[in-house]
């Protein structure tokens, strides 16, 4: 796989790790405070995945994964000048969700509480959560990237510098193991 955008989602550092180590192959968007048009909307069908330190909870967190805040704080500071690139994304499928129920069926499928998943549905209630079903690739070499301030603030999408179109990666997890996984997920939304 070769890096082929330079757009960027932005997420919690802690669920970028966790994308980035197989432990999920899904995101909950309802969009962030500073978007355009107010609602999440998918900008582009590949991206890299840009750690956001800043709102990250522990108690939003499974207990299990409580612990990984931590690890991604570690050399971190509100004061950082620059930011490390390590993963690349590919959707797969953007599933919208109005189903609370449907929802709490894909509690196994990744690191947040059902009371963090039912608040991300309910923001802006009249609008569907989109569950973005993501292929992820680590960089064979992460990249270090100036952070511009208009990479801050609560937004999903930012457009990151050129020289990052074209970087080699390799998928987090294989054909089979992503297939498995997006089957799981379908099946639960499905109630089966």
């Amino acid at each position: 796989m070769q890096t082929a955008t330079t757009i960027a989602l932005r997420d919690w550092a802690v669920t970028v790790e966790a994308l980035g180590e197989g432990k999920q192959i899904l995101l909950m968007r309802k969009g962030g405070i500073h978007e355009e048009t107010r609602h999440f909307e998918v900008q582009s069908d590949q991206f890299f995945l840009y750690p956001a330190y800043e709102h990250q909870k522990e108690e939003l967190l499974k207990p299990e994964f409580q612990g990984e805040i931590a690890k991604t704080l570690i050399g971190w500071s509100p004061e950082q000048k620059t930011a490390t690139i390590k993963y690349y994304a590919k959707l797969y499928e953007d599933v919208e969700l109005m189903d609370e129920e449907a929802l709490h069926r894909l509690y196994p499928h990744h690191i947040w509480t059902n009371n963090f998943a039912s608040e991300r549905l309910k923001w802006k209630k009249k609008l569907p959560l989109h569950l973005l079903l993501v292929r992820v690739y680590k960089l064979n070499t992460p990249v270090d990237i100036e952070i511009r301030e208009e990479y801050t603030g609560c937004k999903s999408w930012l457009k990151l510098p050129d020289h990052l179109q074209g970087l080699p990666g390799e998928p987090v997890l294989t054909d089979d193991e992503f297939s498995a996984e997006v089957q799981k997920i379908k099946k639960k939304l499905q109630g089966e």
